[in-house]
């Protein structure tokens, strides 16, 4: 039995699969904090919130496909197992391209009574590998968050600049009107003349 409070995130909109594998996981791992949620904005928010150690995803979801969930996740936390729990990869095929694409595994619904012991290996290895791969999950959040402050940092820069630019542009104007708008030799000749004493 796992006893570390392993942080997981689940991706379903079924209740009743809800139910069925918090017990599965609860089997083999008795302190684990699972956070469920069902539609993908609240699951990026949740993820870079609060980075899990696995994330357990059905393929089929009403907002987004099991695709776009892993392609986030490959994004915003690469380092994190992720493993589809599901009642539709039927095809060997599509069952390949999960992988291929990133996820960890996959485990069928119709085996859901059998699901503790698919997914012992996993968390064995998280709870093991948990406090060297902490640290690293974290160095990838702030690198993360530092190339979005510099993006947003140039943008504005960018943006300032533009505006600089602008400005300089508007004053060379102003200096080529002013200069049209005026005989620059007729103004020498009036002042190099004497000041008339009426």
């Amino acid at each position: 039995m796992i006893t570390e409070a392993l942080k997981i995130l689940m991706v379903e909109d079924n209740p009743t699969d809800v139910t069925l594998i918090r017990r599965e996981v609860f089997k083999v791992a008795e302190n684990a904090q699972i956070t469920v949620c069902n539609n993908h904005s609240d699951y990026k928010n949740k993820l870079v919130g609060n980075p899990p150690d696995l994330i357990i995803s059905d393929y089929n979801l009403p907002t987004s496909s099991g695709l776009e969930i892993l392609e986030t996740a490959q994004r915003l936390v690469p380092s994190v197992t992720f493993i589809f729990i599901t009642g539709t990869i039927n095809d060997e095929e599509l069952a390949a391209d999960t992988i291929l694409n990133g996820a960890s595994g996959y485990i069928l619904k119709k085996n859901i009574s059998l699901l503790h012991k698919k997914l012992e290996p996993y968390l064995n290895a998280i709870a093991k590998n948990g406090p060297m791969m902490h640290p690293v999950r974290k160095k990838i959040v702030e690198s993360k968050k530092l190339v979005k402050d510099i993006e947003v940092f140039l943008e504005n820069f960018s943006r300032e600049n533009m505006s600089h630019r602008e400005g300089m542009l508007k004053i060379q104007e102003d200096l080529k009107r002013l200069k049209s708008g005026y005989d620059f030799k007729t103004l020498k000749e009036a002042d190099s003349k004497p000041p008339s004493r009426d």
